[in-house]
């Protein structure tokens, strides 16, 4: 297995700092990966949903820890690299008001 994409989308938040969306071998995809920041430091949770009972399940995830520590290793060396970058950040709360240029742009 071969990680053969991944795009970091860094958010605003305390403990969310990015949605993240990995392909595999060039022809799986998954998305809503997110990069936490935890007590112990940043960690990948794998996409999730919620139960009925407030429980979160996972609906992709890896079968074992050596690809668990993978696709972990190769997030967040990629999320290191666009807060390096300096790539847009989202407040995922709220919608952000285009800065006057783009406004500017979009009016032309």
């Amino acid at each position: 297995m071969e990680i053969t994409e991944v795009r970091v989308f860094p958010v605003d938040e305390e403990k969310l700092k990015a949605y993240v969306t990995i392909t595999i071998d060039n022809c799986f995809v998954i998305r809503d990966l997110k990069v936490i920041n935890g007590t112990k430091g940043l960690f990948v949770a794998m996409p999730s949903k919620k139960c009925k009972d407030g429980s979160f399940k996972d609906t992709a995830h890896p079968l074992d820890n050596q690809t668990r520590d993978v696709i972990e290793s190769k997030v967040l060396a990629e999320y290191q690299k666009s807060i390096k970058e300096g790539k847009g950040f989202k407040d995922s709360k709220k919608s952000k008001e285009p800065e006057p240029e783009e406004k500017e742009k979009v009016q032309e």
